[in-house]
């Protein structure tokens, strides 16, 4: 059953509840997602987790009236959903620029974040965009925004991706509002720096599963405490192109979290 909590600007926030076990996870899905992202991660690990999935603001059945986009917002919105339900330790999993949300929910939420998981949220950290390029990349969403996130979806799946599942994918993120989606890019283009700064306040461990499909910088994530786990032929949407293979590699995180020593009070 989908339940709506309100946001700090009287946006709703559309969510799911389901499973029951000591540690939540609670997903958050990329730019052109919604909560339905995770369904086959819903499904497995609801058996023996709790497992939260939220619609973002201006996604799936969520409020479209939001006019500002930051990750410091969209953090605040996760931890209100999170606060809503009373969690306690939780597991937070973003997708994409979810990664950052992650963060900022994280720095409210305080002891009550056992971890951090990235899908495909950064490849390098600390070799910032310089502004030039960061505005030369964003130039063609505001010439043919349709286009831009058509070729921009199917770049980032992986050669051995579904075609339809490639169609259906790109053909949502072609219909999506433009103002929300370029908002969003720039919040996340240029919200590097304040990343890096929130990780280093964080004493949650953060870990990242990438895509081989384009490399990834480890020296530079592992710099900044990130523990990487990478999977080999998908691409930027992992969870839905081998869901099987991204449980596996989950599993294996939350399994290394429950067997680590507990820290010194």
């Amino acid at each position: 059953m989908t339940v709506t909590a309100s946001s700090i600007d009287q946006v709703s926030i559309a969510f799911e509840d389901k499973g029951i076990g000591p540690t939540t996870l609670v997903f958050i899905h990329g730019l052109s997602g919604n909560r339905t992202d995770f369904d086959s991660q819903v499904s497995f690990f609801a058996t023996s987790h709790r497992v939260v999935t939220i619609d973002l603001p201006g996604s799936g059945e969520s409020g479209r009236n939001r006019t500002t986009w930051s990750m410091a917002l969209f953090g605040r919105d996760v931890a209100d959903v999170a606060d809503l339900l009373g969690l306690d330790d939780v597991v937070l999993v973003g997708h994409s620029f979810g990664g950052d949300v992650t963060v900022e929910a994280a720095r409210l939420l305080g002891e009550r974040v056992k971890a951090l998981v990235w899908i495909n949220s950064r490849k390098t950290l600390g070799d910032h965009m310089p502004n030039s390029e960061i505005e030369k990349w964003l130039a063609p969403f505001t010439t043919d925004f349709a286009a831009a996130m058509n070729d921009l979806t199917r770049r980032n799946f992986g050669p051995n991706a579904d075609p339809d599942q490639v169609d259906a994918v790109a053909t949502a993120a072609m219909t999506m509002d433009p103002g929300r989606t370029i908002g969003i890019l720039n919040a996340y283009l240029y919200n590097e720096p304040a990343l890096i700064r929130g990780l280093s306040e964080l004493s949650a461990p953060v870990f990242a599963i990438n895509a081989g499909f384009k490399p990834s910088d480890q020296g530079s994530l592992e710099a900044h405490g990130i523990d990487l786990t990478v999977i080999d032929d998908v691409g930027h949407f992992i969870m839905l192109e081998d869901p099987d293979s991204f449980n596996r590699t989950l599993t294996n995180i939350l399994t290394q979290l429950n067997s680590s020593p507990a820290m010194p009070t």
